[in-house]
């Protein structure tokens, strides 16, 4: 005869894998970058996909207005706005999964294991990374074309 707090247990498991980002495949393989990438919805992939080609295009804005000699040519404003927004849009992308996964364990009703919350918590945290990364890349390029900007404007 089985166990009806087996099942119960079974059913419990499977509504919080279902809430919660990267749960259902927490328990079969070793968590490591790609694998929170991959059980993320689409939505926040959308997202960590924006912050890392955002911070691409900002090397090769200031790359292209590097090689663009003494003219001055535009892209200093997507720079700009890039190293004000990266880390907002991270942050809000990390708190949102925070959000989803504190909904799915408010909805669990019993104690959830910390290898059922870790995914969330490191989508959580590669969210606010690539922002971070995103805005540092920012303000790095941002520096660089303003001081072409200056060196080209005073002639030094």
């Amino acid at each position: 005869m089985s166990d009806p707090r087996a099942s119960s247990a079974g059913a419990s498991t499977l509504l919080i894998a279902l809430a919660t980002p990267g749960v259902a495949s927490a328990a079969t393989h070793r968590l490591t970058l790609g694998h929170v990438f991959a059980d993320a919805s689409p939505e926040v992939k959308l997202v960590m996909l924006s912050l890392v080609v955002g911070a691409l295009a900002a090397v090769m804005v200031t790359v292209l207005k590097l090689a663009s000699g003494r003219r001055l040519s535009g892209g200093s404003a997507y720079v700009s706005a890039l190293r004000l927004g990266g880390p907002l849009l991270g942050l809000m992308g990390a708190v949102f999964v925070l959000l989803m996964g504190f909904l799915g364990i408010a909805n669990a009703g019993e104690a959830v294991p910390m290898a059922v919350l870790a995914p969330g918590w490191a989508e959580s945290a590669l969210l606010f990374l690539l922002g971070l990364m995103a805005g540092v890349v920012g303000v790095i390029c941002h520096s660089i074309i303003e001081a072409r900007i200056d060196r080209t404007v005073l002639g030094s």
